[in-house]
């Protein structure tokens, strides 16, 4: 299948093999592609409309393309422009809408970057509904995935923060250059004359994403390990591996101590929690409260620690409320939690 492929296709390849490994289009799928225009995401573009056209490849799916202009630099009408005009010569769907990212921001005292991230992801779910979509293509790189696991051990993240960037998340987003390095990318752009957008902002070490880039990768490159990208790959691997497991642990020893779940009342055996080792407390905690509340926002490690020392103390009728949406009450030998809103 692959041997009528020219050498300039081995990125194809690459992205091929990533889909089968994690399973990320299937016959039928229908893909909003977030395409700003950059040389990443006009690579994943210009890779799925190839895969797509290729019937000796037999998959079969649909591609639609998404652009945000945040208003934010001078050329970002041209990089819309740029975007549309390569989707009308592959005859391809294209959506645009422009944002003031910057008004966003102050208006919700947010930065910029995090602004801009709400407002493409908002804009992304908007198309996936309108044109009866079902996944959501994003351009992230090996490179970016690497970056996002050292901002994480600098803010001082959980296990989960090492594994960085998914290939697939809730089957919704998928990431098909995750395992493809920036070079690769820039390198097809070049063979394949895609004169992609370059946007200056990523050279302005403003932002601590772009200090990690361009200061602290080459610093490390140079003077301790050259091959830092691949080596904290590697390790996100070994993490995600060992991270799965346990997971699959937790959702089994969630159902030996889980008594009853209620609308707004999940009620487990405090006697049989009490017997688990701290890790697996930590993260049964973790999962109750994501199933009752759908998420763990707000429930910090202090939190947990606190209901793990109020379940050893194995007192009735005290409680603790982490955040104002849950309540943990002891009583009669067993957890309640207890969602408040």
């Amino acid at each position: 299948m692959h041997k009528n492929y020219q050498s300039n296709q081995s990125l194809l390849i690459k992205v091929l093999n990533t889909i089968k490994k994690f399973n990320l289009i299937q016959d039928g799928d229908k893909l909003v592609l977030g395409v700003s225009g950059g040389p990443d995401s006009i690579c994943m573009l210009n890779i799925l409309n190839n895969i797509r056209n290729d019937k000796k490849l037999q998959i079969d799916f649909d591609i639609i393309v998404a652009h945000i202009n945040h208003m934010i630099r001078e050329e970002a009408k041209e990089d819309e422009e740029f975007v549309k005009n390569f989707c009308k010569k592959n005859n391809i769907s294209f959506y645009s809408k422009s944002i003031d990212v910057k008004k966003i921001a102050n208006n919700n005292k947010i930065g910029t970057e995090e602004a801009g991230r709400n407002v493409r992801y908002d804009f992304f779910d908007e198309i996936l509904k309108k044109t009866n979509s079902n996944k959501i293509a994003i351009a992230h790189n090996k490179n970016d995935k690497i970056e996002t696991i050292i901002m994480n051990v600098l803010r001082g993240s959980g296990i989960a923060g090492l594994r960085g960037i998914e290939p697939i998340k809730n089957n919704k987003y998928i990431r098909p250059l995750i395992e493809c390095d920036r070079n690769e990318i820039e390198k097809y752009c070049e063979e394949n004359n895609i004169e992609a957008r370059i946007d200056k902002t990523n050279f302005e070490n403003i932002y601590t994403r772009n200090k990690i880039r361009n200061i602290v990768i080459p610093y490390i490159k140079k003077e301790f390990n050259p091959n830092i990208i691949e080596t904290i790959d590697r390790l996100s691997e070994l993490i995600k591996e060992n991270d799965d497991y346990l997971e699959n642990l937790v959702k089994n020893k969630y159902k030996e101590l889980i008594i009853e779940e209620k609308q707004k009342e999940f009620i487990m055996d405090l006697k049989k929690f009490n017997k688990e080792e701290k890790v697996i407390k930590s993260r049964i905690l973790l999962y109750t409260i994501s199933r009752l509340m759908g998420t763990t926002k707000g429930i910090e490690k202090i939190h947990i620690e606190d209901i793990i020392k109020l379940c050893e103390n194995n007192i009735g009728n005290k409680y603790l409320t982490p955040n104002k949406n849950i309540k943990i009450l002891l009583k009669n030998h067993k957890i309640y939690f207890i969602k408040q809103n």
